[in-house]
This record gives structure tokens, sequence and C-alpha cells, in this order.
């Protein structure tokens, strides 16, 4: 929603206000799932992820937090792509290297900052609308790697969410594949089940060096927030590579460019949201607004909008604005009144 400023500002409140009143919350998700679904390679999602947990980490030192008292909270969320043997490689090179950066580069003593903690989602566009059952396959490949690789939580996509929101069936075969990973795979029996292996070695190594090598460049630009474009222009480069690939079949995608179905795509019975559900969610807001004590809620978000501009922390104010009746929405809306909207550049 907004600016890289506002969005370091809110997080680094939420570090401070969480350390004091609820130290076991993980305050921070630091995502990649949405570099790679825009089309980033593995080593720039370790890349650009690790370097925006290092802006996070660097925001909060700045304001005064110390390295063991939010550190060990953090967390992030990883992309599972269908190249096993990569992506294992990819999460372990991931792990070790936000290792390397909270003991080296931040001074952090306490095991529990170094343990890079971290939740995989399969790859949403990995997923085909062509022959989508084979998306139960490589779902089931890409939860196995994510598993082998260390994640600590795992969400398995429907196999049917290229073409809607997933129906209970879809849901379900994902949750089955989850349980048959974790219960009859083998992949949870041991702590990093492919160390060793030579192949894996030398991709976790491969990857490790490359992502080193970018972290550097945005480090050169003055850290993540400064090289929001450089960042989005490697993307977009990479993006444009893979769909060359698939448009000369260089890189094969079942059902996609090889082993097409003649009959064209089959859908199968998909999710069909009923619209009056909208509207009675619209009403139902209109009678939370009915009811509340608008002159406060007007005194509340004028709060919020003064705390922004200043240095005071946001979450008590927010907090507030929210118990006495102010919609998401319109505390959402008061800081972008200060903080302005992000606005990417082309």
């Amino acid at each position: 929603i907004y600016p890289p400023e506002g969005a370091i500002r809110l997080t680094t409140d939420l570090f401070a206000y969480c350390n004091e009143r609820v130290p076991k919350w993980n305050t921070i998700s630091i995502s990649g799932y949405h570099f790679r679904e825009k089309g980033c390679s593995a080593v720039q999602e370790v890349a650009f992820t690790l370097a925006n947990g290092i802006a996070y980490v660097q925001a909060a030192l700045d304001a005064g937090l110390e390295i063991d008292k939010f550190g060990p909270r953090l967390a992030f969320f990883f992309n599972g792509h269908n190249n096993v043997f990569q992506e294992v490689g990819k999460f372990r090179a991931a792990r070790r290297m936000w290792a390397r950066i909270m003991q080296e580069r931040f001074g952090a003593k306490d095991e529990r900052s170094w343990r890079l903690r971290f939740h995989t989602q399969t790859g949403g566009v990995t997923l085909t609308a062509q022959q989508p059952e084979n998306n139960i396959v490589r779902v089931a490949l890409q939860g196995f790697a994510a598993v082998c690789g260390g994640t600590q939580s795992l969400h398995t996509n429907g196999f049917d969410e290229a073409l809607a929101l997933p129906t209970e069936r879809a849901a379900k075969i994902a949750l089955r594949t989850q349980q048959i990973i974790g219960y009859e795979s083998g992949a949870a029996d041991t702590v990093d089940p492919f160390a060793g292996s030579y192949f894996i070695e030398s991709l976790t190594e491969e990857i490790e060096s490359r992502a080193s090598e970018l972290i550097a460049k945005v480090d050169e630009l003055g850290g993540s927030v400064n090289a929001i474009d450089f960042i989005k222009n490697e993307i977009e480069e990479s993006a444009f590579g893979y769909q060359e690939r698939y448009r000369i079949a260089q890189d094969i995608v079942v059902g996609v460019n090889k082993f097409v179905d003649e009959k064209g795509v089959e859908v199968p019975d998909i999710l069909r949201v009923d619209p009056e559900s909208e509207r009675q969610q619209l009403e139902r807001l209109k009678a939370f607004k009915a009811d509340r004590d608008q002159q406060l809620v007007d005194t509340l978000l004028d709060e919020v909008r003064q705390t922004a501009r200043g240095t005071d922390n946001l979450l008590p104010v927010l907090r507030r604005a929210l118990k006495d009746r102010c919609s998401m929405g319109e505390v959402c809306g008061a800081m972008k009144d200060v903080f302005g909207e992000y606005q990417p550049t082309f």
C-alpha cells in the first residue's frame, strides 16, 4: 500500500511493540513468494528476500532495538517450484546465508536469531489450466522439496487454482498431499535428508554464491529500499527468459507445450462464488458503520494521522482505533493520507 518508508516505519513499530507486549508473536513474514510468482529465478528469490530481511533488521537497529530481542521472531515466506533438487538447494542456501548474515553482519549472539524459520507455499504460477489434474503431481513434488529443504510450515495449492478458487475436493486433495508427504514419504524423519549428496551440495554452493553477488549489488545501490527499480528490472528480465524458453519448448511444461491434449482444455467442476455473498458483506459493513459513534471514529482516525506524522509508536493508536470500530480500510486510508501510496516506476 505505502511507499517503502511508510512500510518500514510500520514494521519497526511492530517489532518494538511486540517485543514489549507480545514477545512470542511472530512479528513479520518476510516474503519472496511474490518475487517468484512474478518470474524471478531461484537465485533471485533467495537474494531479494534476504536483502529485504537485511533492510528490516537494519531499520530496527537504527530505531534502537536489540538484535537478539526481535531477531528470533522473524520469519520468511518462500515459493516452491517443480525442480526438486534446485528447490532443496535453494532452501538450504537461504538457511545458511541467513545464519551468516545475522552472526557476521549484525552480530547476533542468540542462536535463535540465526535460524531461518520459513513457510513455503507451492508455486501458483506453476499451475496449468490445461490438464489440471497434472497439478496434483506438481504440488506433491514442490511440497516434498520444501520439506526436504527444511520448511517449518507448508501450504499446498489446489489443483484447480489456475481456473478458480479451489473446490472442497481440490482442497482435500491438497491436504492429503501434505499428509502423505508428512507420514508416508519419510521426508520428515530426519533433518536435511539430502545433505552430503554431491549434486545437492553443489547446487547449494552455487545458489549461495550467486545470491550473495546479487545481495552485494543491492548493498552497492544503498539497500533494497533504494534498489527497487534494479530488483524489478532483474525479475522482469528473468520472467521474459522463462516465457521465451516455454515458447520455443526449451523448457517443457507437460500438457502446455508438449504432450498436449488435442481436445483442448477440459474444465473440471470449479467453485463459483455466489454474487449474493458480496451484497451480504456490503450490507454487513453498512450496518457495522451505522451502529457506531461516528464522531469518535473521526477523532481516532485523526489520531492515526497525527501519530503517523510523528515518531511515536503507531501500534497503540491503531489498536484503539480498531477496538472502537474503525474499519481496517479506514485505518489504512488514514495512514495513506500521511505516507502516500506506493507508485511503481516504469
